[in-house]
């Protein structure tokens, strides 16, 4: 059995959940490598990845190149002598990083490959309204998430949740696939799949501004879809419009009314506590949403302080 030294690579939260699985099943990891720090907030503080945070509370030996072919940062590395390399939430890494542990360098994907490979798996697999999805756990290669396959764990996806309690049973997942495919490595015990391609095959695209916009003319299905998909980060957002004002807002959690109606599609109707939206097969009723400058808030603590007209209306 051979003894794994491990460097492990990642950045956001979901990373820092295997870490930490990792370090408490006693395996050695010799480094960790994160993202450069980065300017956020008014201030333009410099902000620490989560990874990074993780990293200086357990005294890992820590590396934030900007550039991952540097001739520093690769003598780096190698001077830790690791085995074997783990990748989760990070970025794509040069052939010269990936092929330098003796063991490889695997992946964990929160997908069930070759579904959803890219940057938004998790919210994408809501969007598009599937009912399960999974992690898998992958050797890397030169392309995103195409590698061979090592183990995949799959889980069902409730219709009310949204991606951010999604990406915490993923998480959690993801961790125990991680010790599982551990424990098959060090006993030189792995048999490796390899992905075939079909032109079925879903893709999860980055995340922006425009595929984040709600559609009103989709289903009521489609577009609660995009809202749990988006929930609690980044989240759907709309124009309002109401009285020649104009607002970006963004949409947390709504709930579909299913009712025959000839209310013109996007109309916003109110009472003193509800609020929906006439979509072509019912309404979306909103019950979390946030106007800008204001916090996130539910639609009664919304329309206690703000009434719209009979005119108003989304798009």
């Amino acid at each position: 059995m051979e003894k794994l030294r491990i460097v492990f690579m990642g950045t956001p939260e979901f990373a820092v959940g295997i870490l930490d699985t990792i370090i408490k099943n006693n395996y050695e990891v010799v480094g960790v490598i994160t993202a450069a720090d980065k300017p956020a907030g008014r201030g333009q503080k410099l902000k620490y990845s989560a990874v990074k945070e993780y990293a200086l509370v357990h005294n890992l030996t820590l590396l934030q190149p900007l550039n991952l072919k540097d001739e520093t940062f690769l003598a780096e590395l190698k001077a830790l002598n690791a085995n074997l390399q783990i990748v989760v939430a990070f970025r794509m890494l040069p052939k010269v990083v990936w092929e330098m542990p003796s063991l490889g360098t695997f992946n964990l994907h929160a997908s069930l490959l070759p579904n959803y490979r890219g940057a938004a798996p998790i919210n994408w697999a809501i969007i598009n309204g599937e009912t399960k999805t999974g992690v898998t756990t992958f050797f890397i290669d030169d392309k995103i998430d195409t590698g061979a396959m090592i183990l995949s764990s799959e889980i069902p996806i409730d219709e009310t949740e949204n991606a951010g309690h999604l990406h915490d049973r993923l998480m959690e997942l993801g961790s125990k696939t991680i010790i599982d495919t551990l424990k098959m490595i060090e006993t030189g015990n792995v048999s490796t799949e390899i992905q075939k391609d079909t032109a079925e095959i879903k893709t999860a695209y980055k995340l922006n501004k425009e595929n984040c916009k709600i559609d009103w003319t989709k289903s009521a299905q489609e577009i609660n879809n995009l809202i749990r998909g988006l929930s609690p980060y980044p989240a759907a957002w709309c124009f309002f419009s109401d009285n020649n004002e104009e607002w970006n807002v963004k949409i947390y959690e709504a709930k579909i009314i299913s009712e025959e109606h000839s209310i013109a599609i996007g109309s916003l109707i109110c009472t003193k506590k509800e609020m929906k939206i006439a979509v072509k097969n019912g309404f979306v009723q909103i019950l979390n949403l946030q106007f800008p400058g204001k916090k996130k808030m539910s639609t009664p603590e919304l329309l206690n302080g703000i009434a719209f007209s009979a005119d108003a209306k989304v798009y």
